[in-house]
């Protein structure tokens, strides 16, 4: 496995773990923390005429990890599990019928 994709694992546990507690603490809400997420998630937008999707999805990705790492019901943080739920999150979106 390429040493940067160990170092980033690394870190997107370590920000989730920081996430969950500034929640534990009061110091930011689960909403503040996903309200921050999705104005990160939608700054991509500005770059996005010039990117492609791959490059795009690619951004996303420690943004939606991190989203879906505040929704775990207190279990705990698994990297493996959590890539996985924004893959499927992913791939579902992708099926749905756009009109």
């Amino acid at each position: 496995m390429n040493t940067a994709n160990l170092q980033m694992e690394g870190t997107l546990l370590a920000l989730a773990a920081l996430c969950e507690a500034l929640k534990q603490k009061g110091v930011l809400t689960g909403e503040e923390i996903a309200g921050a997420l999705a104005c990160a998630e939608a700054g991509i937008s500005s770059r996005a005429p010039g990117m492609s999707e791959a490059n795009r999805e690619a951004i996303r990705f420690p943004i939606r990890f991190l989203r879906r790492a505040m929704e775990r019901d207190g279990s705990a943080l698994d990297y493996a599990a959590i890539a996985a739920g924004v893959g499927r999150t992913r791939d579902g979106a992708r099926a749905l019928p756009t009109e």
